[in-house]
């Protein structure tokens, strides 16, 4: 499948939903992107208005993902769609899950960041935080790449790259551990950057879930729970 498969039905408005849908998703994807970048800023500035706003807009995610997967059903319904039109509609389906669920978990950063900031101590070593975020927002941004283009090698770039961002987060783990054992006083804080890691390689487990739906949807094979090795034989049949 390629984008030029979403245009050859005769229909043009048919084309012009599978389109519209898809570039919902897309709109979709760039406000979570954002929420994600400026969940983890709030954090390591201590920028409490910022998480605020983080929090308040994931309303719009939600939103988003129930009016298009309002609108997938009323293609569903109306076209009854087949073979690689059916798999569009299934992966778009899947992938806004995928999203809300990354603004569910950028929403909790921002939380994090905000308990972070009410403590009096001085507000450094998020450094890995930052790191560990940028990580998880190339991800998510790599992965609706891949989408747009239909494009699995780098949708399976997206799921080689997961391995960095458990690589970070463990780090991230031991790290804090060894803080709280050395230093019981900061127990409360290193608990809450815990938390705010754990978000944050959650996220990149979604944007690894969307790039095997692109997977899918180009070759119409299931990957989900299966090695690399079986991902990238699946893309080169």
């Amino acid at each position: 499948m390629d984008k030029t498969s979403l245009g050859h039905h005769i229909s043009q408005q048919y084309n012009a939903e599978l389109e519209g849908v898809r570039n919902r998703v897309l709109a979709m994807g760039g406000l979570v992107e954002q929420q994600i970048a400026q969940a983890v800023a709030s954090l390591c500035e201590g920028d409490t208005a910022l998480a605020e706003a983080v929090i308040n807009r994931d309303v719009q995610v939600n939103a988003l993902e129930v009016s298009i997967d309002e609108e997938c059903s009323q293609i569903l319904a109306r076209r009854q769609p087949a073979a690689s039109d059916l798999r569009l509609i299934v992966a778009i389906i899947k992938t806004i899950t995928d999203l809300e669920r990354i603004g569910d978990q950028a929403e909790k950063v921002a939380r994090m960041g905000e308990r972070l900031a009410e403590q009096d101590q001085p507000r450094k070593g998020y450094d890995e935080i930052r790191t560990l975020g940028r990580l998880a927002g190339e991800m998510v941004r790599d992965a609706l790449d891949a989408f747009a283009r239909l494009d699995t090698e780098a949708a399976m770039q997206v799921v080689q790259g997961d391995a960095q961002v458990d690589h970070e987060y463990e780090g991230i783990m031991r790290q804090r551990i060894t803080h709280m054992m050395e230093d019981p006083r900061q127990i409360t804080r290193s608990l809450d950057v815990m938390w705010a890691a754990r978000a944050l390689e959650r996220i990149g487990d979604h944007a690894r879930n969307i790039a095997e739906y692109v997977i899918y949807l180009v070759k119409g094979k299931d990957v989900r729970h299966t090695s690399i090795e079986q991902i990238e034989k699946a893309i080169l049949d």
